[in-house]
């Protein structure tokens, strides 16, 4: 028992230390460590929870470590012995809440290789933690914590993760797809976050990864087939849970950079419609104003003018010669639907037809 008293306040000690710059200094070793640490006090607390006597030892040893490292570590936050049974949860949220934390040890976190010398069929430490609440603290931290603008390498690596996850909970490999969890894992994210423009890169981070993660072996071929698979699986789910949350949605395509929302456009073929249908609705949005002889927005606040709306279809007209034919016949055919009027003011579309024109 003396033993199980000390390890358990090393452990104590080890979540402590996550907290503070010390982290700045660890390695996969060290990581690894640290997680066998804290399953170690998780088999404690599934042993002894119903042993009376056992139990009020221990209580009574972190009740003692508590006061201990309260005096040692400023904002230190008590452990009970109910808290042993996550401490793999906690040593993680810690971490993602420790702005210390190096990217690579944060890429660590979601290795899909190995963990601790055992081989893993999912991702890395927080393979046990997808399914429980703590997706959204996970999550929420990283970006809440770490993100400050967009692009950047710290929301490319937090919008791999995500699409790391949603490929674990879609995966066809894992014989039940959890699309259930996964939209509830997306709404959790966004009702913490709100619709700002770091959900905004996060999401499009997502859908970029698999721009840059398209190397196929052929020495794995079935591996590599099932593992596309999973990845097309996954971008068309965030692709129809935005369009089922239209206002994250138009703020995406409204804030984002042009040529990243282009990157996007070539990527995915639903991307292409759901963005046209986004153009199509800020045109049609605008009214012309008499007074001011131009297009603007009278009647609504979540729409674009008139100059970035030109700006988004030239960018359109100028991806390759299909799609600019594509977007000039769309464009002609609702003019024609607006009474196909070559004088400015009558339609939005006619007017963007003669800017897109301009030399």
């Amino acid at each position: 028992m003396e033993a199980v008293v000390k390890n358990l306040e090393r452990t104590m000690e080890l979540l402590a230390v996550s907290q503070t710059e010390t982290v700045q200094r660890w390695d996969k070793q060290t990581l690894d460590r640290a997680f066998q640490w804290t399953q170690y006090c998780e088999h404690v607390y599934t042993r002894f929870h119903a042993n009376p006597t056992v139990r009020d030892i221990l209580e009574k040893q972190l009740q003692v470590t508590n006061e201990s490292l309260r005096t040692t570590f400023q904002g230190y936050t008590d452990i009970t012995f109910s808290d042993l049974s996550q401490c793999q949860h906690l040593l993680l949220v810690g971490l993602l809440n420790n702005a210390a934390v190096p990217s690579s040890v944060i890429k660590l976190l979601f290795d899909t290789r190995t963990v601790g010398g055992k081989s893993k069929d999912a991702t890395g430490h927080c393979t046990e933690l997808i399914e429980v609440k703590s997706a959204r603290k996970v999550l929420s931290a990283i970006y809440l914590k770490r993100s400050t603008s967009f692009p950047g390498p710290d929301v490319d690596v937090i919008g791999m993760t995500l699409m790391e996850i949603l490929d674990t909970l879609l995966s066809p490999a894992s014989g039940v797809s959890k699309v259930g969890l996964a939209e509830k894992l997306l709404d959790n994210i966004l009702q913490t976050c709100g619709e700002n423009e770091i959900f905004s890169g996060v999401v499009a981070a997502a859908l970029l990864s698999r721009k840059n993660n398209k190397t196929a072996t052929t020495a794995a071929a079935a591996t590599t087939t099932t593992k596309m698979a999973s990845e097309g699986v996954s971008l068309d789910f965030i692709l129809a849970w935005l369009r089922q949350h239209h206002s994250l949605l138009q703020h995406m395509c409204s804030t984002l950079p042009i040529g990243l929302l282009m990157d996007l456009y070539q990527q995915s073929v639903r991307f292409r419609v759901t963005y046209r249908d986004m153009l199509k609705q800020w045109g049609s949005q605008l009214e012309y104003d008499l007074g001011e002889g131009e297009w603007v927005q009278m009647y609504t606040t979540d729409g674009v003018s008139f100059k970035t709306l030109s700006d988004h279809y030239r960018s359109l007209l100028g991806a390759c010669p299909s799609t600019k034919e594509d977007v000039e016949r769309e464009l002609t055919e609702l003019k024609v639907a607006d009474g196909d009027f070559d004088v400015g003011g009558l339609s939005v579309w006619g007017d963007l037809l003669s800017e897109l024109n301009k030399v």
